[in-house]
């Protein structure tokens, strides 16, 4: 059989179902880690790996990776999501006032977050996404996520796993230099990724087990601009195309800048929704990150042409959730 083309030109643009299954059963992971695996390509990341990644932390400087969690937000609603609500319960204004029935002159202040789990800087986890009622490692979708959550591969499982070598690959800045910035919908190639680790030099060759971020410029838009339908609308991205590479270069895990992680509007002429997602999570058991804000990273790469860190990213070890945000860093 022969693999499937890495060239969005030659996509059957009136036929989604052929073109993701095509890709879901060439990089199909099911089984690679045994049929109770509930980690999918975290598995690369191993002691080594972390070894080895520890070392790349020459000046100690840490840079956040996270956009705000706050009621400034890009959500519009959409699927129900919704920007954080942060609500004080004790505040100085009760201590002052001795309202807060404590001894000897002792106040404090206390707060409450309610939020969906990925109306920020967020890890896709490997429930989130099913392919024909599949979910991960072949198991049925109902036997895995239920009205109780996440039973077999919720985030939790993850908390401790998702420290090793970043890698930004800065697609924004290769491919348009003038601006930085990739344009909405444009479709993100393994040829592009390439690319972009060519010009970048040897320390953004991509291995197994690293965390790629692949920045497209879109968040600089955006703050320019302002929220538009950053989220949910149209963007840079992923083509399905590029499911190949991700395959073959054993990457742990991936995120963007960009709210879908693939290209949105989505490489077909009928309807069609998120197909890369469809054949990276649940076939392949890849870990997606979205949302994330690769501003200062890049601009710090560019600087010193040295584009790997250590990157530590664990999510919030909630039981049975299908994502998490998270406040990554990258040290350097």
């Amino acid at each position: 059989m022969n693999a499937p083309s890495e060239n969005p030109a030659d996509l059957d643009r009136a036929n989604p179902e052929a073109e993701i299954a095509a890709r879901a059963e060439a990089f199909r992971n099911w089984g690679r880690w045994g049929g109770e695996d509930r980690l999918g390509t975290l598995n690369f990341i191993d002691a080594a790996v972390r070894v080895a990644a520890a070392g790349l932390v020459k000046t100690g400087r840490v840079v956040s990776l996270s956009q705000s969690f706050d009621m400034n937000g890009p959500q519009k609603g959409w699927r129900r999501r919704t920007n954080p609500v942060h609500l004080m319960m004790d505040t100085g204004t009760d201590a002052e006032r001795g309202a807060q029935g404590f001894p000897h002159g002792i106040g404090g202040a206390d707060d409450h977050i309610s939020m969906p789990l990925q109306c920020s800087t967020q890890w896709d986890g490997l429930g989130h996404i099913f392919d024909h009622g599949h979910a991960w490692n072949g198991r049925r979708a109902g036997d895995v996520v239920t009205s109780d959550g996440d039973l077999v591969t919720g985030i939790e499982h993850a908390a401790s796993v998702i420290v090793s070598r970043g890698v930004l690959l800065d697609v924004g800045r290769h491919l348009r230099p003038d601006t930085g910035e990739l344009e909405d919908g444009y479709a993100i190639t393994a040829a592009d990724l390439d690319a972009t680790i060519e010009a970048q030099g040897v320390s953004s060759l991509v291995g197994r087990g690293d965390i790629v971020v692949v920045r497209t410029g879109q968040l600089a838009r955006t703050r320019r601009d302002g929220w538009g339908d950053y989220a949910g609308g149209p963007a840079p991205g992923l083509s399905l195309t590029s499911a190949g590479w991700l395959h073959r270069s054993e990457i742990a895990a991936i995120a963007t800048d960009t709210w879908g992680f693939e290209v949105r509007p989505n490489e077909f002429d009928v309807a069609a929704f998120q197909p890369l997602h469809q054949v990276v999570i649940p076939n392949m058991g890849l870990t997606i990150g979205e949302l994330w804000d690769l501003e200062e990273l890049g601009a710090v790469c560019a600087e010193s042409g040295t584009y790997e860190f250590l990157l530590s990213a664990a999510p919030l070890p909630i039981t049975g959730a299908v994502g998490s945000p998270i406040n990554p860093v990258a040290i350097l």
